[in-house]
């Protein structure tokens, strides 16, 4: 195939798959004057350059489309049938395009009339049929210098941009709206002369070949790189030490510049995607109105080519399954239009696609039933499932609910293939569902596959890599430390943030001779054991894995499977270390399904300690003191750092605030009622309190008795640093304002001490009905950089984002009478333009069933009142907070 055919056949294709885009746009322009200018140039220009290379039947059919467009410019009424038969010619200058590209430049044979004939009844022609142009049209007889201008396109040929706006599919005669963020053609030769001459000598093709070269030779020089620093890590007497940073810094910007080659906007997986929706609205009979955001994301090529078929069958799935019928619409009190939204955006080294559509959402009930027909799951097992549990269903092979099967979907074929393509390439799937109100996909996928973060780990004398995007948080655990390993029916499990895991030892899962003692019975990790265990979440279900040792971090260029090896679920590849060993790289998903086995039994029990444990978590320790008065006073034993027994004689009075020294520096001292004697020779408890790196003591009387119980405020008080008095211990208390006597220690306190990244990403919504936990988490939020805005119920939240208020996160306590935090949290997202701001639910009751009733309800975060650090830490992650806030 000579350069001018291959060059025209890379140039069609790129103006075919522009075209598709450019016509689905044009059924939703009130004012198309511009697109059918463009489109008319495209079809002028293919016609033209077939003439010129001998392709009478790609001519004859670009000739009557740009027949028929030049009716439309000249002010006939673009209708669904004139779309539709454009589309068809589209569809077959592909085929024969194809062709082509594959039998030496030949056309294939076959007749195009009936193509032609709609061309034509679509243009009012009553289905005559249009020749192929003749010497007489006066376009068709080409001159060759002509001819070879035209052979290029008449704009620069670059990849199509990808729709950013909405892009509506409507049966036949209904009038569309336009893209509001559409991209424009350009309208004047002057500006596409200027614009070709600017950027004619900028770009140049290169092939894949070439990039996929470059790529291989990086990554031998990153697995060098790695090596010598290796080198260097061992010897650091080395002269070289100054040349081999350099040579490091070099080559991570080379990698950077050569892995930005293979970067593509996602946008170019969603080309297909408006016309895919148009064709599959009309055969259903549907309206459907698909809107993309996120199209400049980028992503590495070959991560692009392995999601675009997933892609695709989700949409599908979502127009055939997910959307109701127009008439089913209507009577669920929803437009006849559904929508399907696709969003992309970078989030932790990782690029999520969602995939959400506002149709009927997933039947829980019906995809149990049929779990239990097809003997997937039991009903004892289906009826403890988590919601997110049986929406993983949806993934086994075969699976479908569909009552009938359609030209569409409804087979049972795709989501697993669809899972299965996504885990390939290191992603994952979450689903979230609510009925009668709609679903939102959620692809997790890496940015590339050739060169990945990953965290070394090491179990006996075995070095593995994790990849870094897979672990959520590491912990160590230890005898009596902060976190240890529990059994519960011998499966182990770790308690983090109030939740029970279910814990995989790397050891056991991958038979290591120290998984069983000398006489072969297999080790179980209990509460003596030491390490560290990484928390990961694969498939929607979150648990740890435990080894012995977390070595460092490093960049490691993947190498697939050896194909000995490929029936290892456990693994994902291999990489080469800077000392040259060659060690596995750990699949998370794999993991998870070790983790999901034994843990039938683990979780059952999981389960029912929850139930038990259910109203004891929804209390909390509290610390009882007198002070000032005889009436018992309660604070929560959390937000007290230590309890100490002064003297106040060793406490100094200074510029109006008395201090005592702690812990080799000097803290304020607050108290209740009147201050303390200057100098008195007397013992009291001091109760010391830290936030932020700042510490103050509250010096009390007496120390009553630690009681475990709920606090509710019954009778508000106007006292100052008094909320309130309740019911605590069988008898009545007075609950303390913390924040009142904090600011009493420093004017300062609540100054924020850490800024966020982004301006106006700091303002933060609280809601609670309890005025306790309002004034105990607000000055939390405020000295951790952020600006709470707080409310009293979820009526009074809806009110302010209702009138435009557009915070950062959204806090809200789920346990509120009238709306509580579920009801709340499903308000939210039926807000537009909310939906994408992070919802945090704040409870005292951490239960299985309440964490995955939360999520359904659209929270992004589940933690315990008294989680202080755990809400800092939720909050960082959804703003961005990159500085480490103190504990």
């Amino acid at each position: 195939m000579d350069d001018l055919l291959s060059e025209f056949i890379t140039d069609t294709q790129e103006t075919l798959e522009q075209l598709d885009i450019r016509l689905v746009e044009l059924e939703n322009e009130a004012d198309g004057t511009a697109l059918l200018n463009e489109l008319f140039r495209m079809m002028h220009t293919i016609k033209g350059t077939c003439g010129f290379l001998g392709l009478p039947r790609m001519a004859g059919l670009a000739h009557a489309a740009e027949s028929l467009m030049d009716r439309l410019r000249n002010g006939d009424p673009v209708t669904h049938d004139a779309i539709d038969a454009m589309l068809q010619v589209a569809d077959r200058l592909k085929m024969i395009l194809g062709h082509i590209e594959t039998n030496a430049g030949k056309e294939p044979e076959g007749s195009d009339d009936t193509v032609i004939a709609a061309l034509n009844e679509a243009g009012g022609e009553g289905g005559e049929g249009s020749a192929a142009p003749a010497a007489a049209d006066g376009e068709a007889q080409v001159e060759p210098a002509e001819a070879a201008a035209e052979a290029a396109p008449a704009e620069p040929a670059k990849p199509a941009p990808a729709p950013a706006g909405k892009t509506s599919a409507p049966p036949p005669g209904m009038s569309m709206k336009p893209a509001n963020d559409s991209p424009k053609p350009a309208t004047k030769a002057e500006e596409k002369t200027e614009s070709s001459e600017g950027t004619g000598d900028r770009s140049i093709r290169v092939s894949v070949e070439t990039l996929e070269h470059l790529m291989t030779v990086v990554s031998e020089l990153v697995l060098t790189r790695n090596e010598l620093t290796e080198i260097m890590r061992n010897n650091e007497n080395s002269n070289h030490k100054l040349a081999l940073q350099r040579l490091s810094t070099v080559t991570g910007e080379l990698q950077q510049a050569v892995m930005s080659t293979r970067m593509q906007p996602i946008g170019n997986a969603w080309r297909k995607l408006p016309r895919i929706v148009r064709d599959v609205s009309s055969s259903l009979g549907k309206q459907i109105e698909l809107e993309m955001s996120g199209a400049n994301t980028e992503l590495d090529r070959q991560v692009l080519e392995s999601i675009k078929d997933p892609l695709v069958h989700m949409v599908r799935n979502a127009a055939d399954h997910g959307l109701e019928m127009p008439d089913d619409r209507v009577r669920a009190g929803k437009s006849e239009k559904g929508k399907i939204s696709l969003n992309a955006y970078h989030e932790g080294g990782q690029i999520l696609v969602e995939i959400a559509d506002d149709g009927r959402g997933l039947d829980v009930e019906r995809i149990k039933t049929k779990a239990i027909e097809r003997g997937i799951a039991t009903q004892e097992d289906a009826d403890r499932m988590t919601n997110e549990q049986i929406f993983s269903f949806i993934f086994e092979p075969g699976f479908s609910t569909a009552a009938t099967v359609t030209s569409v979907s409804g087979r049972g074929v795709g989501m697993d293939v669809v899972q299965s393509n996504v885990e390939r390439i290191g992603g994952s799937i979450d689903v979230q569902s609510q009925q009668g109100e709609g679903s939102i996909f959620t692809l997790k996928i890496p940015l590339t596959l050739a060169i990945l973060r990953a965290l070394i780990v090491g179990v006996d004398n075995e070095d593995f890599a994790i990849p870094q995007t897979s672990v959520d948080e590491l912990l160590k655990v230890e005898p009596g430390g902060a976190h240890s390993i529990q059994l519960i029916k011998e499966a182990p499990v770790l308690r983090s943030r109030d939740r029970l895991l279910p814990v995989v030892d790397l050891r056991t899962l991958l038979q290591l001779p120290s998984s069983v003692d000398e006489n072969g019975v297999p080790r179980v990790a209990d509460e003596s054991t030491e390490g560290f265990v990484m928390v990961m979440r694969a498939r929607g279900m979150r648990f740890g894995m435990l080894v012995d040792r977390v070595l460092r971090t490093e960049e490691i260029v993947v190498k697939p499977m050896p194909a000995a090896l490929r029936g290892l679920e456990n693994f994902s590849g291999s990489t080469i270390l800077g000392d040259g060993r060659v060690i596995m790289i750990v699949d998370p998903n794999g993991v998870r399904t070790a983790a999901s086995s034994p843990s039938e039994a683990t979780m059952q029990q999981v389960a029912k300690q929850a139930e038990d444990v259910e109203v004891a978590a929804n209390k909390e320790l509290l610390l009882m003191f007198r002070a000032n008065t005889p009436n018992r006073k309660a604070l929560p034993i959390s937000l007290i750092t230590r309890l100490e027994d002064i003297n106040l004689a060793d406490a100094d009075h200074s510029d109006g605030q008395w201090h005592i020294q702690y812990n080799s520096e000097l803290i304020p001292l607050v108290w209740f009622g009147d201050p303390p004697a200057p100098g008195a020779n007397q013992r009291k408890p001091l109760l010391v309190m830290s936030d932020a790196g700042r510490s103050m003591g509250l010096l009390v009387d007496e120390i009553v008795d630690i009681v475990e119980d709920s606090v509710q405020v019954q009778i508000p008080s106007e006292q100052p640093g008094i909320l309130g008095s309740a019911i605590i211990g069988g008898g009545a208390a007075e609950v303390i304002d913390v924040s009142y006597f904090l600011g009493l220690a420093s004017a300062h306190w609540f100054d924020p001490q850490h800024k966020p990244l982004m301006p106006g990403a700091d303002k933060i919504l609280l809601v609670d009905d309890s005025i306790f936990f309002r004034n105990l988490v607000a000055p939390v939020v405020r000295s951790a950089g952020y600006d709470p805005v707080v409310c009293a119920s979820g009526a009074e939240a809806l009110d302010k984002l209702e009138g435009g208020m557009m915070p950062a996160v959204i806090v809200t306590d789920v346990d509120m009478p009238e709306m509580d935090g579920f009801a709340f949290a499903k308000a939210v997202k039926r807000i537009d333009r909310l939906r994408s701001v992070p919802l945090l639910a704040l409870t005292g009751m951490i239960t299985d069933d309440a964490i995955g009733r939360a999520r359904d309800a659209g929270f992004d975060d589940y933690i315990s009142k008294l989680d202080r650090n755990g809400l800092l830490q939720s909050l960082r992650d959804f703003t961005n907070m990159s500085e480490e806030i103190a504990a």
